[in-house]
């Protein structure tokens, strides 16, 4: 089956699939309804109930050169973008640059949007800017933007001093969603003992949807995405633009409880 672009499979050799994918539309393509899939999907930004969730259910183009693999999707007939989404192996890393090109003969603005999701029972980790005591930082350091059906209460969300939390929980009655200017670059995904890493650019001088996010975090009772933003860009005619994540995939060991703890492992893993 191809529909997309979708990257549904995403794990070690020989080792459970650390994306989700819904039982319901399994094996399904084509027709003019949107379905969820799972996986990693690309959208462009703002989200909106008629362009973002444009079907992708048609069979898709790839080319592989023995370096990296090309999905490229047909123009989306209702709204003039073309998707592409070119996989480059690496030894410790993947890299997924997702590009989108406007086929219309005007101008969009637009950002590229990368969601992964991920399997239930795991945390989400965002990095919070580093700390600086008053009267050293005057000025916010970073953007935070909630949406009309986020609890600030919620038990999913820890606001920690160096982490935010978002656990996945099966039994949760309602989603949620909340969004941040990263400026650190990474965020993550621990589950059982298994840590799934994305980094990706900061440009600070750009201008980024949501009040400013590039990244944001999703959950329900199903799953929960990690969700990377490009800057707003006017997009001639012809134009594209790229957005690049960089995967990494780890055995951990169970999360600790102490947030100093888990940074400590997570820098482990980052380039220095």
């Amino acid at each position: 089956m191809q529909v997309g672009i979708r990257i549904l499979h995403f794990g070690l050799v020989g080792e459970e699939n650390q994306f989700w994918q819904n039982p319901d539309d399994a094996g399904k393509s084509g027709g003019d309804a949107w379905r969820l899939y799972g996986g990693h999907r690309l959208w462009h930004a703002p989200e909106h109930p008629v362009r973002t969730y444009a079907p992708d259910n048609a069979p898709i183009e790839w080319e592989w050169d023995g370096k990296r693999l090309l999905l490229r999707q047909p123009t989306e007939t209702l709204t003039g973008i073309q998707k592409e989404v070119e996989i480059r192996p690496a030894e410790r890393e993947i890299e997924v640059v997702h590009r989108l090109t406007n086929r219309n003969l005007w101008s969009v603005r637009l950002a590229a949007w990368a969601l992964s999701v991920m399997q239930p029972g795991g945390v989400a980790l965002i990095p919070q800017e580093p700390y600086q005591p008053h009267p050293d930082a005057l000025l916010p350091v970073r953007a935070l933007a909630l949406w009309a059906y986020t609890d600030m209460s919620d038990p999913r969300l820890r606001w920690g001093k160096r982490l935010i939390q978002v656990r996945q929980d099966p039994i949760a009655s309602q989603p949620l969603k909340i969004g941040v200017s990263n400026t650190l670059g990474w965020m993550a995904y621990w589950r059982d003992e298994t840590l799934f890493v994305k980094r990706y650019e900061y440009r600070p001088n750009a201008e980024y949807p949501d009040f400013g996010c590039n990244t944001e975090v999703f959950t329900n009772a199903d799953m929960l995405e990690l969700e990377t933003l490009s800057p707003l860009t006017d997009l001639p005619p012809d134009g594209a633009l790229e957005h690049t994540e960089r995967w990494s995939l780890h055995r951990v060991g169970a999360m600790p409880e102490d947030e100093e703890v888990i940074l400590e492992s997570v820098a482990q893993l980052l380039p220095r």
